[in-house]
């Protein structure tokens, strides 16, 4: 009888140690697994995809947060068609999506201007009920926008709820987007009546919207706003889009003035900006600056060397042509 109480506890005792290792292994492999995860996410963030990729192939069991973090990932560094790609994957692997891979994958599309995705991806919002999501919402919004599809996008804004900051900026910038500076500037007045405070992207949007048009007036208005009655510092974009806009309406030693005043340097953006308004203006001082400027910025580029040639010819100073050869024996 001893012995069979004996025999049975050991049983007892090595099932029990069996279950332990097993709890032991699990708990391990889950950390692991969430280590890794972590992993892939931060280097994702940090835009290092060469080192996040290297370890999601290494996930036996991959989940949809490491899947979404590779997503956001590409799509964070422009690779919009790998983000994609791995949309499409994560799928095949029988992943669901969740509301914050679509937010994650919808971006890509609005680049790429894959608008049967983006509509997959919207009637798959509303079956799983994402819709009630407002990062979805406002993802879908801009797909829209991108896409070319402004009702669909006009449609989608005008029935949510719970709009915030960056569905009114991204529903501007959508209008801008399109040339429509009137639907753009009704926007923001519906905004403000809405009391919900703009940042800086809604600001870029308005400018924008005044530069198809040639809203200079209501630009500066604008631009002086964001200072004195929100105080948003303009940065580098602001600035380029102001230049933008009043060297569009004509307005050229304006915004030729802006240039020098400005408190950081202007890109080539800006001076690339005036160089094709001063063709327009038959401006060559404010030309040979900007020239002078790109040279140093971006000396590889040809356009630049062609416009300036083409301003000196259509000021009939065809002798005075040689002097672009100049500037480009200044950036070899």
């Amino acid at each position: 009888m001893a012995a069979s109480s004996y025999m049975d506890y050991r049983k007892v005792a090595l099932w029990s140690l069996k279950w332990w290792i097993c709890v032991i292994r699990s708990e391990i492999w889950s950390m692991q697994l969430v280590f890794l995860t972590n992993l892939i996410s931060g280097y994702a963030r940090l835009g290092k995809m060469k080192k996040a990729k290297g370890l999601f192939g290494l996930m036996l069991d991959k989940t949809i947060v490491s899947w979404t973090a590779m997503i956001s990932g590409y799509t964070g560094i422009g690779c919009y068609v790998e983000a994609m790609e791995l949309f499409r994957e994560m799928q095949l692997d029988g992943i669901e999506p969740d509301e914050i891979s679509l937010v994650s994958v919808l971006p890509s599309c609005a680049h790429l201007g894959s608008l049967e995705l983006g509509k997959w991806i919207h009637m798959y919002a509303e079956r799983k009920g994402f819709m009630k999501q407002t990062g979805v919402c406002n993802a879908l919004i801009e797909m829209y926008s991108k896409c070319g599809v402004i009702s669909q996008a006009i449609e989608l804004f005008n029935h949510m709820k719970g709009k915030d900051v960056i569905t009114w900026s991204t529903m501007i910038s959508g209008y801008a987007h399109h040339g429509n500076a009137h639907g753009a500037i009704e926007t923001f007045s519906e905004m403000q009546r809405a009391k919900m405070k703009p940042n800086g992207i809604t600001f870029l949007g308005l400018l924008s919207a005044c530069s198809h048009v040639g809203l200079w007036e209501q630009g500066l208005k604008y631009f002086d706003m964001m200072r004195q009655d929100y105080q948003i510092e303009p940065k580098i974009e602001h600035y380029g889009s102001l230049i933008d806009v009043l060297a569009r309406a004509g307005k050229l030693e304006r915004a030729f003035e802006i240039t020098k005043t400005m408190p950081m340097k202007p890109d080539s953006k800006i001076w690339g900006s005036l160089l094709s308004s001063c063709r327009t203006r038959g401006n060559l001082d404010v030309a040979l600056v900007a020239m002078d400027h790109l040279v140093d910025l971006e000396p590889d580029d040809m356009g630049n060397y062609v416009l300036l040639s083409n301003i000196y010819a259509d000021l009939g100073k065809w002798e005075d042509e040689t002097k672009v050869n100049l500037f480009g024996q200044r950036s070899v």
